[in-house]
């Protein structure tokens, strides 16, 4: 009975060392521009046959009022932090001490190792996991690149990843073309792509995407690591 106990245990370890290999291998390898990552969510759609929708594009086919815009809407200080953004993480655990409703800390990167490693829920143990893996991503692969992983790999409809597909689900145009209202709305979609729906937005979409669009015209040093290299 020991001996099958400690063998387990044994596989257990083995497993968990496996699986926390996994990121530290792959994110030097998503450093090279010609490989395209995969999310967690589009391995599981491949496993369950759902369908897919995905055509990846260069960050330098991608209309620059579409990056500004999310990072004013999602992560202001995006081209600040290295990964993870303390300022607001202490916030949201101030909130959370104070028994207030905490909103979410997650910054670009954070969401982008989500989606490349982990699972969605709101729980603790991937949060905590999270922040290591944000800060190692941060350290080995640049701002831009993170960022083109980031818009190729989010989910902006149910089995639509990545931005050109998205663009052309929704307006029927490349990424590059698009406006910077149509930017505003297709970005005020992230949090909520099976709910929300750029092409024919609610009125509160529009209020949402009005306030995104004026952010992203005035973003200027906050969207400067965005240049290209």
């Amino acid at each position: 009975m020991l001996r099958t106990t400690k063998r387990i245990a044994a596989w257990v370890i083995i497993i968990v060392l496996v699986l926390a290999a996994i990121p530290l291998v792959l994110t030097p390898v998503y450093a090279i521009r010609s490989v395209h990552p995969v999310s967690t969510l589009m391995l599981w759609d491949t496993v369950t046959v759902r369908p897919q929708l995905r055509d990846w594009v260069s960050i330098d086919d991608v209309a620059p009022v579409l990056l500004h815009s999310i990072v004013m809407s999602e992560d202001g200080q995006f081209c600040r932090h290295r990964g993870v953004d303390w300022g607001e993480m202490l916030a949201v655990v101030d909130q959370a001490l104070d028994g207030e409703e905490t909103r979410g800390a997650s910054t670009i990167t954070m969401q982008t190792v989500k989606n490349l490693f982990l699972w969605n829920d709101r729980s603790f143990v991937r949060k905590g996991l999270e922040l290591p893996l944000a800060l190692y991503f941060d350290l080995v692969l640049s701002k831009r690149r993170i960022m083109e992983i980031y818009v190729n790999i989010a989910e902006w409809d149910t089995g639509v990843y990545g931005i050109e597909a998205a663009s052309q689900h929704y307006f029927g145009k490349p990424a590059s073309k698009l406006t910077a209202r149509e930017a505003a709305l297709i970005t005020i979609s992230l949090p909520a792509p099976d709910l929300r729906n750029p092409a024919d937005p609610s009125p509160t979409m529009r209020k949402l995407a009005r306030r995104v669009e004026r952010l992203a015209s005035r973003s200027g040093a906050y969207v400067g690591c965005l240049d290209a290299d």
